[in-house]
């Protein structure tokens, strides 16, 4: 009869203990603090310098490819806009010098007849070389423009990839309290930052009396 009972007793504790042991494991879990995989900035550094955008996509940052490609749009455009008018010039300038000092009107039959005046009067020889000469520094300003937005992509990708290593949880804190200085024995305004939950504060004082 005792071990009967016994048996039974041990029936009825297996669920409690069980219990205990999953709650265990659980809690476990919770406190278990999962390392946070390494994002390499080389890593977006190097994509980014293959590819616009590429770097922003390995930081996960999806929203910046269409920006990139439109900032990267504008200079694109104008140096095909200015490139086409600078080679239009320069042919113009050409024939009609061909023209007036080497006596050869072969070419200006072949002066493109939109390059005008807004008035719609023709051109001279030296509004050609000056059209020419500006269309020319415009094109090679909008080389130097590509340039720097692709290097501002490049930066973009690297700085925001040595930000995903910091750590932004909710253990980070930083605020002013009012604090005394014993040495001085005056008050002052303390600045305590909190970099873990565990860790005790470092208070930065700022004496004012």
């Amino acid at each position: 009869m005792k071990l009967f009972r016994f048996i039974l007793f041990m029936i009825c504790l297996l669920p409690i203990s069980v219990m205990a042991q999953n709650a265990t494991v659980v809690s476990a879990k919770k406190d278990t603090v999962v390392p946070k995989p390494f994002h390499s900035p080389r890593i977006a550094t190097h994509r980014s310098l293959i590819l616009p955008g590429l770097g922003q996509a390995y930081n996960r940052e999806y929203w910046k490819i269409p920006v990139v490609y439109g900032a990267l749009a504008i200079p694109t455009y104008a140096f095909f806009y200015n490139n086409s008018f600078y080679q239009k010039t320069k042919f113009a300038y050409d024939a009609l010098y061909a023209a007036i000092y080497n006596k050869d009107s072969s070419m200006l039959p072949k002066i493109d007849a939109s390059v005008k005046h807004t008035d719609g009067s023709p051109l001279t020889i030296d509004d050609y070389q000056n059209y020419r000469n500006q269309f020319r520094k415009d094109r090679d300003y909008s080389v130097l423009w590509f340039m720097i937005i692709w290097g501002l992509n490049v930066l973009d990708a690297t700085v925001f990839a040595h930000l995903k290593n910091f750590d932004v949880s909710n253990d980070l804190s930083m605020h002013i309290e009012p604090s005394f200085n014993p040495i001085t024995r005056s008050p002052g305004i303390g600045l305590v930052i909190n970099m873990k939950s565990s860790s005790p504060r470092i208070p930065v004082n700022a004496a004012a009396r």
